[in-house]
């Protein structure tokens, strides 16, 4: 007993202990930029006679985020409210009179405003709003011509799924009530009644790896009491009930305004999906919530079969046409849900319009998978169809009546320079949005916010040939700003309303006339948040990597740097990798130069005021090669990509080659591991949030649609948990203990240290509080910038130099 007490006691002398030293807090520079107050949300309407300012505080406390959390059905709910338990917050608003440019404070706000879900009425003289209490959700309007605020529900609304109302008319709101106080719901019994069992009879059940699930009878009761509404329309404050209570996943209301389309959850529960996969009803009903037609009786997502482009055999995407009073589409796959069935059309589209007592009309057929069709005054619509599994999309006109498409154009949905960009919208007589059409029916006016070029993004207004297919520049963005049209507030006489900056320019609002082309005016004057950034310069690089293939980033470099005399720096390097079907896709030229740089938490751009050179959005794209898929080659192109951002720095001389961080969020993550257990061109790593064991993700992940049983060699290969023995480069792990996203559950990054640990590597595991994929407390933001900034001191600055 003594040998063995006295080997108990010195092996504990070689346990390494960590002391819990509490939050830190970064440089001073690096903390306000963090906590610099963002400029207003804008909201405009589409008179562009009153523009709605939205203030708010950039970060929660992590006291905020410690409140209870209910965690079920994919959901995570606040249970004192009837509310999601992580949103962010609007705390503040004003009106402002855009042609007088006064603004106005909106009296009866609630004390300790927390507000969401704003939403201007059809006329745009009112508008609506959620305030969030401890414990409940209550519905006001502002009116905009006293500018005051009135709290109008009666009942606490409910929020936990879907959209939580819907305006009905100028005076009239149909909102979701809770049906009981919070302090009903279920209590859970310290002793079950029994076990949770799960069966499977031999019918294929694969699905992505949710969080949050029902696990027990009592997740299920949990569940129905929580997301159980009735819904309430209020019209003046006189409030009516419609229908009967139940689990409401949409509804929505007809052109016409007589009608509503719901769709309900029913019973059985899933263990297996979110809520959105339950079994479910999809039914019209009357305004008074008498179902006037059931659509479909939909059995749970479960059997959805894996691939990115298969879907159940079963009707989907219900919707109102919006240029008819009151009719559904909805489609219905041909090949049986199988996509690579060879059949002549894989989609059907039909209709059903009211009385909805006859028989459903097929009004055209699809050759990829349908994805949704908008709508003209002109007599005809626009379809969109495409494939994930070959990155292409197809835009078609449908004339009503004729049941063959005429295709407008083909596009890689990564062919960014050829995008015409989105049609238009403006409000019908039914007061629907319907694609503006222009010169008779023949001609669409298109906006492309992001106007993609070799000279980087240069966005336009486009009017669009619908004969000849091509499109006559109105308008462009000009080199040395980043412009882009915010709404057309008339598309007939071409004025618009943009958002414009540079990389001295804060973004601010004009309204610019086309036609007349006076001066533009100014709506806005919001003032740099970020002085800190006074003097850092940016510029987009371009390089190739061994192959050819052409890439960029986005380089900036310290206030008052001097190459001659500062030499080369130390290097942030932040990506997130893309697969490619097409090197010519892959080498297109994203982002600009121009934008004014903003600071969110996930950006590496903060160590640029910390005597760094960084590197963000190093394109790193995955191509397809020689008939594979883009995967099959993923680690040897990582590095490609990596060296070839390396020597380029190395090259203009102001990285150095031998003091290169990597880093990237979630696939980003995924990225860095793999590129420190791969290769030895990295001083140091930081992964944040990532998947680091693929048999983790069986089902696919990211665009690989391929399930581990079909490529176990490829999942083996790819995961850097396997060659958790080859990471001797230092790696700081950093992860939310509360992280959300399907396939990227913490034990990820707590199985990766202990395996780098375990065969001596050099690790640090940083674990969030109450924090989910994206990070949102203002003490663990804080945090986690110190940790990356003192990593990257010691292992990168502080590095040897090479001279």
């Amino acid at each position: 007993m003594k040998k063995a007490f006295l080997w108990l006691l010195v092996a504990a002398t070689y346990l390494p202990s960590l002391a819990q030293d509490g939050y830190k807090v970064p440089a001073k520079d690096v903390a306000d930029l963090l906590l610099a107050k963002p400029t207003p949300g804008v909201s405009i309407d589409s008179k562009a006679s009153w523009m709605l300012l939205s203030e708010r505080n950039p970060y929660s406390t992590v006291e905020e985020l410690g409140q209870p959390e209910l965690r079920v059905a994919g959901l995570r709910l606040n249970p004192n409210n009837f509310a999601p338990s992580r949103a962010t917050y609007i705390n503040g608003f004003k009106l402002k009179d855009i042609k007088s440019g006064k603004e106005f404070p909106v009296t009866g706000l609630p004390a300790e405003m927390l507000a969401s879900n704003a939403s201007w009425n059809p006329s745009e003289n009112k508008i609506a709003f959620l305030n969030t209490t401890g414990n409940r959700v209550d519905l006001y309007t502002i009116d905009v011509a006293t500018k005051k605020a009135t709290k109008i529900s009666k009942q606490a609304v409910n929020t936990t799924l879907g959209a939580p109302f819907f305006w009905m008319d100028d005076n009239s709101i149909v909102y979701k009530a809770a049906m009981k106080p919070a302090t009903a719901a279920p209590k859970k019994a310290v002793t079950p009644k029994g076990p949770t069992v799960q069966e499977a009879m031999g019918k294929a059940a694969p699905s992505a790896t949710f969080q949050d699930l029902i696990k027990s009878p009592y997740d299920e009761d949990v569940f129905e009491f929580y997301t159980t509404s009735q819904l309430i329309q209020n019209t003046g404050g006189v409030e009516t009930k419609i229908g009967s209570p139940a689990i409401y996943l949409s509804s929505s209301l007809s052109p016409d305004k007589k009608y509503m389309l719901t769709r309900t959850v029913r019973k059985p529960y899933s263990y297996l999906v979110t809520a959105g996969g339950f079994p479910s009803t999809v039914a019209i009903t009357d305004l008074k919530g008498t179902t006037v037609k059931v659509l479909a009786t939909l059995p749970s997502s479960e059997g959805t079969p894996s691939g990115y482009d298969n879907t159940q055999n079963l009707p989907r995407g219900f919707d109102w046409r919006d240029d008819e009073a009151a009719t559904i589409v909805w489609a219905q796959p041909l090949d049986s849900g199988l996509i690579k069935k060879e059949v002549p059309h894989h989609d059907a589209v039909y209709a059903l319009s009211a009385p909805f007592t006859g028989q459903a009309k097929e009004l055209f057929r699809t050759g990829m998978r349908y994805r949704g069709m908008s709508f003209t005054d002109a007599g005809f619509a626009l379809v969109n169809e495409g494939l994930r599994s070959k990155q292409t999309t197809r835009v078609s006109k449908y004339m009503n009546g004729n049941s063959n498409l005429e295709k407008i154009y083909d596009l890689s949905q990564n062919d960014a320079y050829n995008n015409p960009g989105s049609p238009v919208t403006h409000k019908n007589a039914w007061g629907r949005y319907v694609i503006q059409t222009l010169d008779g029916g023949t001609k669409l006016l298109m906006n492309n916010t992001v106007g993609a070029s070799a000279k980087g993004d240069l966005p336009f207004l486009a009017k669009y040939d619908l004969n000849t297919k091509k499109s006559e520049i109105l308008w462009r963005a000009t080199p040395g700003t980043y412009e882009f049209v915010a709404d057309v507030i008339d598309p007939v006489n071409l004025v618009i309303l943009t958002r414009r900056e540079s990389q001295k320019m804060v973004p601010n609002y004009y309204i610019k006339d086309l036609v007349r082309r006076i001066a533009d005016r100014p709506i806005t004057s919001f003032t740099n948040p970020y002085p800190q950034l006074e003097g850092v310069t940016k510029q987009k690089i371009f390089y190739k990597r061994a192959d050819g293939v052409d890439l960029t980033g986005d380089l900036y470099l310290p206030k008052g740097y001097n190459k001659e005399k500062d030499g080369a720096l130390p290097v942030v390097m932040w990506a997130y990798p893309r697969e490619f079907n097409s090197a010519d896709d892959a080498a297109q030229v994203r982002g600009s130069q121009d934008r004014f740089t903003t600071i969110s938490w996930a950006s590496p751009v903060f160590y640029v005021t910390q005597g760094y050179a960084v590197l963000d959005n190093a394109e790193m794209p995955i191509v397809a090669k020689d008939g594979k898929k883009p995967n099959d080659t993923f680690i040897e192109q990582l590095q490609l990509n990596a060296e070839a951002a390396i020597n380029k720095l190395a090259e203009l001389g102001v990285g150095d080659r031998n003091r290169v961080a990597v880093g990237g969020h979630s696939y980003g993550a995924f990225m860095t591991a793999n590129l420190l257990a791969h290769t030895n061109l990295f001083k140091a790593g930081i992964a944040r949030s990532g998947a680091y064991n693929r048999t983790l993700t069986p089902f696919g992940f990211q665009n690989e649609d391929r399930t581990y049983w079909q490529a176990r060699d490829l999942y083996t290969a790819m995961s850097p948990f396997t060659n958790a023995d080859k990471i001797k480069t230092p790696i700081l792990l950093i992860h939310g203990d509360s992280d959300d996203n399907p396939g990227t559950f913490p034990i990820n990054s707590e199985r990766l240290f202990n395996a780098i640990k375990g065969n001596g590597g050099v690790v640090r595991y940083v674990s969030l509080p109450y924090e989910a994929h994206s990070y949102r407390g203002k003490e663990n933001l804080l945090h986690m910038l110190a940790e990356q900034g003192q990593w990257l001191d010691k292992h990168v600055k502080n590095a040897p130099k090479t001279f």
